[in-house]
């Protein structure tokens, strides 16, 4: 069984190495279009039908692109499709969704001090937040909405607040940050598939029947395509956050994402005001400070580990009672305590640590049984906690946490 734990652990890392991959070539793939759609030009050349120009100059040769808005007069003998990028980098997160917040949901996706739920019922409002709410943000774009696009974005802002208030009643801070994430790359994935990529389709079917094709379909495509690029921005700060505390352990951790996405919204005016030559709108400088500052702030304001005793007082059930029931357990809460609690408390007292690191608390007898599996991985299998050996775990420690967690799997 330990044996298959690590086995699971380099599973997680393999697809979190799939998705960092993936997402970066799909990132890369969107902000480039978007760099090259607003910055083409206009020449007295183009042919029939094309909007704009550019020439580029990359990897010691020039390219000459030409756009055109609706299609050229002929479908062109080779045509290459960018959407792999965006699906693989959807299902490779939805596997890691559910390698860690479903598999691991006792742990990591739902607060019992929040929401007695079982582990059942956790999972079906992770995946109905994905579903569901990919069909209103849908039945939104397909509304009279479609004509105010401004007060659509608006609309999508809301819905976004109003869902990390909504999951953070119910998950855990780190697990309403990544939700609200997957459920804003399900939009952006989503927004490919079923709606950009069928557009095109119909387009170069037009072509190829001989048909003009209809120019209602791009603009489709290019309301969600916006989308996307606002979206982009904020997802990634969100799947980066589960790794900072101080972001999905505060008390307004859902506030924080609502300014996260106001954020988005301003650096990406910027780029996309200068990549269309369109002035140079500093001001969305301090604008983007002013509310970083504010996401400092709301961290401080409060800690979720700090109303927490609920759920430390909550009795120890399925691994981790067995842990906590394993011969050794005693020994290993004593190196723990004396190596590792000194950082992960939910008051740390070393120096210069202001919140457990990755918001992991390591203090009770609860705690340990509970992140039993990590603290085997970190400091039994490897040397990877305490950092450096700074609390000096000796060989001997390690070799109890071993056999104490390897006797609980027999």
């Amino acid at each position: 069984m330990f044996e298959l734990l690590m086995m699971w652990d380099w599973l997680g890392f393999a697809i979190r190495w799939l998705h960092v991959i993936t997402a970066i070539a799909w990132i890369g793939s969107s902000f480039y279009f978007i760099a090259l759609d607003l910055g083409l030009r206009k020449a007295p050349d183009l042919p029939v039908g094309a909007h704009g120009e550019e020439w580029q100059v990359h990897g010691g040769g020039f390219y000459h692109i030409r756009k055109y808005l609706v299609a050229p007069a002929e479908m062109p003998d080779h045509l290459t499709w960018f959407k792999w990028e965006s699906y693989m980098t959807w299902l490779s997160g939805f596997a890691l969704l559910m390698v860690v917040y479903w598999v691991g949901g006792e742990l990591y996706l739902i607060d019992q001090s929040k929401a007695d739920l079982a582990l059942w019922q956790g999972i079906l409002i992770s995946a109905a937040t994905l579903s569901v709410g990919w069909l209103v943000y849908d039945r939104l774009c397909k509304s009279g909405l479609a004509e105010r696009p401004t007060l659509l974005m608006v609309l999508l802002f809301v819905m976004l607040v109003a869902m990390g208030w909504g999951l953070n009643q119910v998950f855990t801070g780190r697990a309403m940050m990544l939700h609200l994430g997957a459920f804003t790359a399900t939009i952006m994935t989503a927004n490919v598939f079923f709606i950009i990529m069928p557009n095109q389709r119909i387009v170069v079917k037009d072509l190829q029947e001989g048909r003009a094709p209809d120019a209602k379909y791009g603009k489709i495509a290019k309301l969600r395509s916006t989308h996307n690029n606002y979206l982009t921005l904020p997802v990634v700060f969100l799947m980066l956050s589960n790794h900072y505390p101080l972001a999905f352990a505060s008390e307004y951790n859902w506030l924080i994402a609502a300014l996260v996405f106001l954020m988005g919204v301003t650096i990406r005016h910027y780029f996309n005001t200068r990549h269309a030559r369109a002035g140079n709108p500093t001001w969305t400088w301090l604008a983007t400070a002013l509310l970083f500052l504010g996401v400092i702030i709301l961290s401080s304001l409060g800690l979720e580990h700090e109303g927490d005793d609920a759920r430390e007082d909550a009795a120890l059930s399925g691994t981790a009672l067995a842990m906590a029931n394993t011969e050794g357990f005693e020994q290993v809460h004593e190196i723990v305590m004396g190596r590792c609690s000194m950082c992960h408390a939910r008051e740390p007292f070393w120096d210069g640590i202001r919140t457990a690191p990755k918001g992991v608390l390591l203090e009770t007898e609860a705690d340990v049984a509970r992140r039993a599996g990590e603290i085997y991985l970190q400091a039994g299998v490897t040397h990877a906690m305490p950092p450096a050996n700074i609390t000096y775990m000796e060989p001997e420690d390690r070799a109890a946490i071993r056999a104490w967690f390897r006797a609980a799997q027999m």
